[in-house]
């Protein structure tokens, strides 16, 4: 990002949060939930993961104490974003808005297009009531805030920019320590680095003090993370193998925290199973099954992202 569009920041601060909002933040398998106060009602930006869904509506239930949850709204679609959107939309009766693009996806529930089948993921199909287009406005946590596009991890994917408090919701599209997978570009289906650099572009040009992210804390080092997120950027250009085997090792972690232990003797015939992991092992790193599944295994073991004990695969992260 060049100097001269970087509006000024806060740097070496705390974040700074209003007190309507309320971050859920839990670990990699649920994204952040960002539950909005707005007077005797409440949005909440993002869901997690269908495993988590019973206790999402928990949590939510707790934060909102007599409010009514009214509203739900998606950054994206993918799983560990939308996973609890049916059981809140049950249990509050709240209506749900998602990025314009995907609409027929979850109209039609496409398991393919939502990358569940793909990537051996689980998802609960839930109604979408409309859906929110770039440059759209809307209140939550009595801010006024307004959605971006911001395509690269997911293609219709969009961030939600307070200019009032400099807040953003960035969802996957910038994290203190990088971005989600660029599907697209590992795919091989549309040019996912060169939007990602895009969305990059977007988010150094707006006026942003604290950042919550679709995983991790909110962060106040907003520069930081953006200079780390155009290093990463740029080694992926450089090298689409890396960017292959982070996509990799980065879906089968989330599928382990999903399982939560996976039998040494069956990762052959799972990564098999999964379509991801075979098209991408074949077309990018030219690696059969058998092959990709000892890298795999032996380079999360180096990365201490896995233990195997008793003969099983278990994961090291927080669910």
């Amino acid at each position: 990002m060049p100097e001269h569009c970087a509006p000024s920041r806060l740097t070496g601060a705390s974040p700074r949060l209003p007190g309507a909002l309320t971050i859920i933040e839990r670990g990699w398998l649920s994204s952040n939930s960002v539950l909005g106060i707005e007077g005797d009602t409440a949005t909440l930006v993002d869901s997690g993961y269908v495993g988590h869904a019973a206790q999402t509506v928990e949590l939510v239930r707790g934060a909102l104490g007599a409010r009514t949850l009214t509203r739900l709204i998606n950054t994206h679609s993918h799983s560990d974003h939308i996973g609890g959107n049916a059981a809140l939309q049950r249990a509050f009766g709240c209506e749900i808005l998602i990025p314009a693009g995907i609409e027929a996806h979850i109209a039609a529930w496409d398991e393919e297009a939502l990358l569940l089948t793909p990537a051996g993921q689980r998802g609960d199909r839930f109604r979408h009531d409309g859906v929110i287009h770039p440059g759209e406005r809307f209140a939550l946590g009595g801010l006024d805030w307004q959605a971006y596009h911001a395509p690269g991890h997911d293609m219709e994917a969009l961030v939600f920019h307070c200019e009032q408090a400099r807040l953003l919701i960035s969802g996957d599209a910038l994290w203190q320590d990088g971005f989600g997978v660029v599907f697209a570009e590992v795919f091989g289906t549309g040019a996912g680095l060169k939007a990602t650099r895009a969305t990059l572009d977007t988010i150094g040009r707006l006026a942003i003090d604290t950042v919550i992210p679709g995983h991790g804390p909110a962060f106040a080092d907003v520069d930081a993370a953006l200079a780390r997120a155009y290093r990463r950027l740029a080694a992926f250009e450089a090298d689409p193998a890396r960017m292959a085997k982070n996509a990799i090792k980065a879906c089968f972690t989330f599928n382990l925290l999903d399982v939560q232990r996976l039998p040494l003797a069956e990762l052959e015939r799972y990564v098999a199973s999964v379509p991801f992991f075979a098209a991408v092992g074949t077309r990018v790193l030219g690696m059969e099954t058998d092959a990709l599944a000892r890298w795999l295994r032996d380079d999360l073991l180096k990365a201490n992202a896995i233990v195997v004990a008793d003969g099983f695969i278990l994961p090291t992260m927080a669910a």
